[in-house]
C-alpha cells in the first residue's frame, strides 16, 4: 500500500482506517486479544444493533471486541487516523525530519499532542531483532560520533575518575557518544552508548556484524584487534588527510552521520538524552528504506505503520509500557 499528498487517507477517517487494515491485517482481521486468525470466528459489528461505532470487530473465538488500533501505538489515542496517517507520511517524507511546531501547524493539533505524536511514530519506526550486517565479501563502515551535551558527566577509568579530556583538549568531552555501522549501499544501525570505549565499541561491533565481512574504519583505537574478529580490519587515516585508499573508506557512515546532524541541529534544534535513542530511530528507519534501496515516500510511511503492532507509548508509565 502507497499514496502520495493527495491520498483520500489524509483527509478521510474510514479511508485512513481501511488503509490501516490492509496494511495490518493484509489476509483479514486478526484478534488481538487471542490471536485468532479465523475470519468464519471474526464479524465485523458496525452498523448493527450492538454498536455504530464504524470498523469495529467481535471474536467469537474468546468473545472479545476490537479495532485495527488495540494493540498497537495508536491504541486508545483521540487522534483520527487521518492526522496519523499524515503525520506519518510527513515525517517519513522528510529526509530530515520535520519540526513539531510545523506538525501542529500542519496537522491543527496542539505543539503538545503534535510532540507525542512524533515520538509514537518513532516508536513505530523502531527495528529490533535484525540479522547481522554484512557478510561474506561485504563491507560495513563503523564510526562514532559526539552529539549534544551529555546530562550526566562521564569520567574515565583511566585518568582516576578525572573527566575523559583535560579543558582545551580536543575530543567528547562531555557530549554523547553514538556508534553508527552502515553497510556500503545498505543499512545502518547506531547505538547511543554511555561511554564510547574499546570494551563496549567492540561489544556491539562483534554483535552486529557478521565475522565473514570486511570493517573498514578511521585509525581510531576503539577498533584496535578487530582484524581477528573478521575477514579484514583496513583502516583510512583522517589525521594524515586520507579519507580513500582505494575502496577503503568511511565515507559511507561520514555521510550518514552529516544527515543525522543536519537534522538534528537545523530542525530539532534540542533533544534530551533519554529521547535520543527514539531521533536515532527515526533516522535509521529513513536510511534503512531510502529512495536508492527502491523505497518511495508512501511505500516508507506504510512500513512505519506496519511497525505500530505490540508496541505502547503512554504519557504515564503503564504495565504495558
Amino acid at each position: 500500500m502507497t499514496a502520495d499528498a493527495q491520498s483520500p487517507i489524509f483527509t478521510d477517517d474510514n479511508a485512513a482506517r481501511e488503509a490501516l487494515e490492509a496494511v495490518r491485517w493484509p489476509n483479514g482481521p486478526v484478534c488481538p486479544h487471542c490471536g485468532n486468525v479465523n475470519q468464519a470466528k471474526i464479524a465485523r459489528v458496525e452498523g448493527t444493533k450492538r454498536t455504530h461505532r464504524p470498523g469495529l470487530y467481535y471474536c467469537n473465538e474468546c468473545k472479545g471486541q476490537f479495532t485495527v488500533t488495540v494493540g498497537t501505538v495508536f491504541e486508545r489515542s483521540k487522534i483520527p487516523l487521518s492526522k496519523w496517517w499524515f503525520a506519518t507520511h510527513l515525517l517519513n517524507s522528510s529526509k530530515k525530519g520535520i519540526s513539531a511546531h510545523q506538525m501542529h501547524r500542519m496537522l491543527g493539533v496542539t505543539y503538545k499532542t503534535a510532540w507525542f505524536m512524533m515520538h509514537r511514530i518513532r516508536e513505530a519506526m523502531r527495528t529490533e531483532g535484525m540479522a547481522p550486517m554484512g557478510g561474506e565479501g561485504q563491507i560495513v563502515e563503523a564510526d562514532e560520533t559526539y552529539f549534544g551535551k551529555a546530562e550526566v558527566s562521564r569520567v574515565s577509568p583511566q585518568r582516576k575518575g578525572r573527566p575523559y579530556n583535560p579543558r582545551g583538549s580536543r575530543g567528547p568531552k562531555d557530549k554523547r557518544p553514538i556508534l553508527a555501522l552502515v553497510e556500503r549501499g545498505g543499512r545502518v544501525r547506531t547505538f547511543h552508548v554511555p561511554v564510547a570505549d574499546q570494551a563496549s565499541v567492540q561489544k556491539i561491533v562483534r554483535e552486529n556484524i557478521a565475522r565473514e565481512s570486511r570493517l573498514h574504519t578511521d585509525e581510531s583505537r576503539l577498533y584496535f584487534g578487530s582484524d581477528a574478529h573478521f575477514a579484514s580490519h583496513e583502516t583510512v587515516k583522517h589525521t594524515a588527510k586520507e579519507y580513500a585508499r582505494g575502496d577503503v573508506t568511511t565515507n559511507s557512515v561520514e555521510g550518514y552521520f552529516s544527515i543525522f546532524k543536519r537534522g538534528m541541529k537545523g530542525v530539532y534544534q534540542h533533544c534530551k538524552e533519554k529521547h535520543l535513542h527514539r531521533y536515532l530511530s527515526e533516522f535509521d528507519f529513513r536510511y534503512n528504506n531510502r529512495i536508492a534501496l527502491g523505497v518511495n515516500d508512501g511505500e516508507r510511511a506504510a512500513l512505519a505503520m506496519k511497525g505500530i503492532e505490540g508496541k505502547r507509548l503512554t504519557y504515564r508509565p503503564t504495565d504495558e509500557a
